[in-house]
């Protein structure tokens, strides 16, 4: 392959986000991890399963960084899982160090690379990267808009027993439960899910898509999502390997946009092969702004919560 990709943290995320990687044939694959023998052992087990899924992209795991060198997008979803009654806060002092020394790591060896972060609470992960690796913010971003949107098109798509092919939608803001799914903007083929479904059904929808993680957390009773949330940071790195000025709902640092300066926050961008090439601003209600205001000051209080850390 001519890109490559480093996937950091050989966890259930990690090493899915691996697989989709080199099943997609978009890169050569590097899966870094601090267990030893771990991420060695899963990138063997993913080569072994080359020549049946009919890939050549190469898939190879370390303990350290230096096989990471000169990645083009590097997928970090080092840290703690959510266990059952712990939010996504909790997480927060943990994952602030983990993630720091990470992404040190990340711009040392891959000064050129694309940051995708994955790990929770993760608008405050997206701070802490920024300020760790010098990159411009076009080159560090966050996934959660387009696993939380896949959330919601996949609800749509069982409330109407439609495809989930037919199925558009937006959820803007903070990945937690302050998220804002935006009705208006999702549709079916088109079709204003509004001119589809009662308000009430509506109301359930939104409100399952915000509490989606937890939901899964609380059947798993082991550990948290990583199917779709792994199938959504490929998505990202896909539009950026293959340059697709694809429009989709990422964190990214805002500078006046939507009237939120300096903060990480879910909102539509175009993603191509320089990062975030442009962030979308799209007409909100009153209603709207207000609840995206209200998740950006949920937001700013872990930031601010970090700096006294």
């Amino acid at each position: 392959m001519d890109k490559k990709v480093t996937v950091i943290g050989g966890g259930n995320v990690g090493a899915t986000a691996a697989q989709r990687l080199c099943e997609k044939e978009l890169a050569d694959v590097v899966l870094i991890d601090i267990m030893e023998g771990m991420p060695q052992g899963k990138a063997l087990d993913l080569t072994e399963a080359a020549p049946i899924e009919k890939h050549d992209a190469s898939v190879t795991g370390a303990n350290s960084y230096e096989m990471s060198a000169d990645s083009d997008v590097v997928i970090i979803t080092a840290g703690i899982p959510r266990k059952p009654g712990m939010s996504r806060d909790d997480l927060l002092s943990t994952n602030m160090g983990i993630m720091r020394q990470v992404t040190e790591q990340v711009a040392k060896y891959s000064p050129n690379a694309k940051i995708i972060v994955v790990s929770n609470p993760l608008d405050a992960m997206c701070h802490v990267a920024y300020e760790a690796s010098g990159f411009p913010k076009e080159r560090v971003m966050g996934m959660a808009g387009v696993l939380d949107s896949a959330r919601f098109r996949a609800f749509i798509a069982m409330e109407l027993n439609v495809s989930v092919e037919n199925t558009h939608a937006f959820v803007l803001g903070g990945h937690g439960d302050t998220m804002v799914p935006l009705p208006r903007y999702s549709t079916v083929a088109g079709i204003p899910i509004t001119e589809l479904m009662p308000q009430d059904r509506i109301e359930a929808l939104c409100k399952r898509t915000a509490t989606g993680g937890a939901e899964i957390v609380s059947l798993l009773k082991t550990g948290s999502a990583y199917y779709a949330p792994a199938s959504a940071a490929v998505e990202m790195a896909e539009a950026i390997l293959k340059d697709k000025k694809k429009i989709l709902p990422c964190a990214a640092m805002l500078s006046g946009q939507y009237g939120i300066n300096d903060l990480f926050i879910g909102v539509p961008v175009k993603l191509g092969a320089a990062g975030i090439e442009e962030i979308v601003e799209i007409k909100l209600t009153e209603d709207e702004d207000k609840a995206l205001k209200h998740s950006a000051a949920a937001v700013q209080e872990l930031v601010d919560t970090m700096k006294k850390l």
